[in-house]
């Protein structure tokens, strides 16, 4: 199956990616569970490797290999830290906003320095009295000359304590229209960080809250006309955050496969291994299966989108079927392993922390059911992923940039990246 949508280009970077997490990532777990805060050494890093830019267009410095190798480098890192994965994905929400509603000289500005790996970016919508609600946010933005005055916080940011520069909607006027988008660097006055709350999961990632008091903030950085701030939020997340939070829940469904195989195989019962018990061998078939649907139906979804295809469906069936499936595998784990999943010496008691972790962002499940109801009943308003497929299909690309990708061959070197010529 998985080389049914996988050219030998991805299988390499597949192959990129796993190693250095083994080698690099995994060996720093035990610190990042055990200090809980933000690992802001692995996540530059990790960004240093040009993962990043794997949507960004090679004239902007990045791999411009599409969704698919996004999701591939999400899983990969996933697999052996959830945390980082995360980290990855919520840089992929700050990439959206500024491929798809950025000028050409934020575009020049900004891109090839998180391609670069010098710039983590975020992107932040929710506050804690609207929740997932849009159009309930009160953060405020109001026009000073050639400047915007921010006010307000947000909350839930992923890359919050470790992002360089923030994609902050926010509201300028009444209504739907009322809401426009900016780039907020981290080093502008007037903006701070809340303090950062240990969270049940994903050690090592932060998502956080920011906060605006007066921040000043040049008109060149918003990101759109006025009234465009509800378009960049929906499509960054329906395009780029469901898709990207389905991977890091695929990457955990698979370490838990992978873990409870393995204990299965090394614990004996009865002078036999654990997995020759009727009943263990049942739930591993389960958890198994499990993992196979919800691989199909993640890889499906984006190879949709890198076609630009209408595959909203697809988008938010890929995440409820994911971040469902790991959750009843990582209990299936669990109770295989009974006790000895208890502890903290096995990482599946941390798999199933982070699992959880997965479930809210991008829409809970029941958000993702409520819309696809709406799509068997024909009242769906409309498709983000059909709205922007011209200008996925129009981003600057190299020479058969797709085609590079589809037949597996390397093509082009893409060109060096460059330092960020703005503020980081």
């Amino acid at each position: 199956m998985d080389s049914y949508f996988t050219s030998r280009r991805h299988h390499q970077l597949r192959e990129e990616v796993r190693s250095f997490a083994e080698r690099e990532v995994l060996p720093r777990v035990p610190a990042m569970e055990e200090s809980r805060s933000t690992a802001h050494g692995i996540s530059r890093l990790i960004a240093r490797q040009g993962w990043l830019g794997a949507t960004i267009p090679e004239e902007y410095g990045g791999m411009g290999a599409g969704h698919l190798a996004k999701t591939l480098i999400i899983e990969e890192l996933s697999r052996v830290s959830g945390a980082m994965g995360a980290m990855v994905q919520a840089s992929q929400l700050g990439v959206a906003k500024i491929v798809h509603f950025g000028n050409d000289d934020q575009k020049k500005t900004w891109l090839p320095a998180v391609a670069a790996g010098h710039c983590l970016p975020t992107i932040a919508v929710t506050e804690h009295e609207s929740g997932g609600h849009v159009l309930g946010m009160a953060a405020s933005a109001v026009r000073d000359g050639d400047d915007y005055v921010l006010n307000g916080r947000k909350v839930y940011v992923g890359n919050s304590h470790v992002g360089d520069l923030h994609g902050v909607i926010v509201r300028t006027g009444p209504g739907s229209k009322g809401l426009t988008a900016f780039l907020v660097e981290s080093d502008r006055p007037g903006f701070s960080l809340g303090e950062q709350q240990p969270a049940m999961g994903l050690h090592g990632f932060s998502f956080g809250e920011l906060i605006f008091d007066n921040c000043r903030v040049p008109a060149a950085n918003r990101l759109g006309a006025e009234g465009d701030g509800l378009s960049v939020a929906y499509s960054s997340s329906v395009l780029y955050g469901r898709a990207n939070l389905t991977a890091v829940s695929l990457g955990i469904h698979q370490a838990l496969v992978e873990e409870t195989t393995r204990f299965c195989a090394e614990r004996e019962r009865y002078g036999k291994p654990l997995h020759a018990l009727s009943n263990v061998k049942i739930k591993l078939g389960q958890m198994q299966s499990r993992l196979m649907t919800a691989r199909l139906a993640a890889y499906h979804a984006v190879h949709l989108l890198d076609q630009g295809a209408d595959c909203d469906a697809e988008l938010m069936n890929a995440k409820v079927v994911n971040v469902e499936s790991a959750l009843d595998s990582a209990r299936n784990a669990m109770e295989i392993h009974a006790a000895a999943g208890l502890f903290t010496n096995r990482p599946i008691e941390r798999f199933l922390r982070d699992a959880h972790h997965i479930f809210a962002p991008a829409g809970t499940s029941d958000v993702q059911l409520l819309r696809l109801a709406e799509v068997a009943l024909g009242t769906a308003k409309g498709s983000w992923s059909e709205r922007l497929s011209e200008l996925v299909r129009n981003q600057p690309t190299g020479p058969d940039q797709d085609l590079d990708w589809a037949d597996g061959s390397w093509g082009q070197v893409p060109p060096q990246r460059t330092h960020c010529a703005g503020k980081v």
